[in-house]
């Protein structure tokens, strides 16, 4: 049976809803997942990103704790994103949404 929820604002869907919106934030969890990438490396996956749209989403993704952002301090300053273990739990479902999306396409061709 469906989870029926009472109140909007605690609703687990509508918690994962605001994690995962944001129209780069499902792209940076995958490319995350195979492993630690510098902001550039990201960016360049990304490429019709901006900066400051890519900034954002990571500031949210960070604050959210799916994401760990690394400073080290060195000059220039080195800057490593990496999956936290909450953001890894998010694999499993993008895995599916890849699959749907494969299928999907091969069966609309």
């Amino acid at each position: 049976m469906k989870e029926k929820c009472d109140q909007y604002e605690v609703c687990p869907m509508v918690l994962v809803q605001k994690m995962l919106s944001g129209k780069w934030k499902i792209l940076i969890l995958w490319y995350l997942n195979y492993g630690v990438l510098r902001f550039n490396e990201l960016q360049k996956q990304l490429p019709n990103v901006s900066q400051k749209v890519l900034s954002r989403q990571l500031q949210s993704m960070e604050e959210d704790g799916i994401i760990h952002r690394e400073v080290y301090p060195t000059v220039p300053p080195r800057v490593e994103y990496s999956l936290t273990e909450v953001g890894k739990k998010l694999i499993p479902i993008l895995e599916m949404m890849h699959g749907f999306g494969a299928e999907y396409l091969e069966s609309h061709r």
